[in-house]
């Protein structure tokens, strides 16, 4: 079972530059909400209730000021600061003490997922043993993206990184399942030519031990990464055109956390006296 997860929500953002120079991405709005609220969302919706979020030297203080321990969530928040940006796999690196000989998730603090049997798939994921498993999702141009090859129960066969001739139309999302060698297996990775830790190589080494499992988020789901200013404003549209038309919220931690138990009334109560007034206020009034 998986019970830990890391927030991987450090990088300088350059593509979003200038925005970024004074601001974390992951801080920015997704339409009502920073975007470090989605990424985070899913995992509480994997009822994981451990999550470390790894975040640029210098810049703790503002993911504080709206996240800071997690405790009127019902779960536990843990930061680590990273000096510069070294890859995926760093991740792993970073958080060794934190992962304790567990298995452990890694999300990225810039992607985004929606679907209808989302929550059933990610509960799923959770229940692995052994190996790693990634979530997939058929692109559009499968050159812009690492890519894998699969068989029909979902083994990977291959994975190659941008190809440029088509091998495959399955996306490598932001999303992955490892179980707890996934820090030894990251300690013998050496940098690529961009010197950093390739998340690619690290998969790889799973899938010549054949213990790189596979499920794909179809056609009713959505996985979106907020790399660049165009990516970022469609997810945002894309956030509040489903909200307006259906009514409800996308990645609102307190309305999770209530579903799961893991908060009650009073919590809620908080969290409206914390943000004040504004519409997720008016939300969270909803749900009790």
């Amino acid at each position: 079972m998986i019970n830990k997860a890391i927030i991987l929500a450090g990088g300088m953002g350059t593509r979003m530059s200038p925005l970024t120079k004074a601001v974390n991405k992951q801080l920015l709005p997704i339409y009502d909400k920073p975007l470090i609220f989605y990424p985070l969302s899913i995992l509480m919706l994997a009822k994981i209730k451990d999550i470390l979020i790894i975040v640029n030297k210098g810049q703790l203080s503002q993911y504080k000021k709206i996240l800071p321990d997690g405790k009127r969530l019902g779960i536990n928040i843990s930061f680590k600061e990273q000096i510069s940006p070294r890859g995926l796999p760093d991740a792993f690196l970073l958080g060794e003490k934190f992962i304790d000989n567990k298995n452990v998730a890694l999300i990225l603090g810039d992607n985004f997922f929606y679907g209808q049997n989302l929550t059933s798939k990610l509960i799923n994921c959770t229940k692995l043993k052994n190996g790693a498993k990634i979530i997939l999702h058929k692109v559009a141009k499968p050159e812009s993206f690492g890519v894998a090859k699969t068989s029909k129960n979902g083994k990977i066969l291959s994975i190659k990184e941008k190809p440029k001739k088509f091998f495959s139309d399955l996306a490598i999302t932001g999303l992955y399942f490892f179980d707890k060698k996934v820090v030894e297996y990251s300690k013998m990775l050496k940098p690529s030519f961009r010197n950093e830790l390739e998340i690619t190589d690290l998969l790889k080494i799973y899938l010549r031990k054949k213990k790189l499992t596979s499920d794909i988020l179809g056609r009713g789901g959505a996985w979106l990464d907020t790399g660049s200013i165009e990516d970022f404003y469609k997810t945002s549209s894309f956030v509040s055109a489903i909200e307006n038309r259906q009514g409800f919220k996308i990645g609102c931690l307190e309305e999770i956390a209530f579903n799961n138990k893991w908060i009650g009334k009073k919590e809620i109560l908080n969290a409206i006296q914390f943000y004040g007034k504004c519409d997720y206020t008016n939300y969270l009034k909803k749900l009790i």
